[in-house]
């Protein structure tokens, strides 16, 4: 039955879930996210220093939005094959002909 709970809180908007519990909210908390956080449907997760790098943070989301996708579609890894360094390279612009001034005669 929990999971059937679950399921259905999911669809339901973050609003909706904390007024279905507390419908004055309005008057006890400042912001929904504080309503929610006190009620627990939302809570931190706590996180090492290196984790705040942007790169790191998308690097990490990445991965687990592919591993989600993966599970969701039974997807099978594909084994990996080397990769080889793409080189970008960007050809010369043409050079205009060099006509040579003529030497004024005096």
């Amino acid at each position: 039955m929990t999971d059937t709970v679950t399921a259905t809180s999911d669809r339901r908007s973050l609003r909706e879930q904390v007024e279905d519990l507390l419908p004055t909210w309005r008057s006890w908390y400042p912001s929904l996210f504080d309503a929610a956080a006190d009620l627990g449907l939302i809570r931190a997760r706590v996180c090492s220093p290196s984790s705040l790098m942007l790169s790191n943070r998308h690097a990490s989301v990445q991965s687990e939005a592919m591993q989600m996708f993966k599970e969701k579609w039974s997807v099978e890894d594909e084994p990996e094959e080397p990769q080889l360094p793409i080189r970008l390279q960007r050809h010369p612009t043409p050079r205009k002909p060099f006509k040579k001034k003529p030497k004024p005669s005096y």
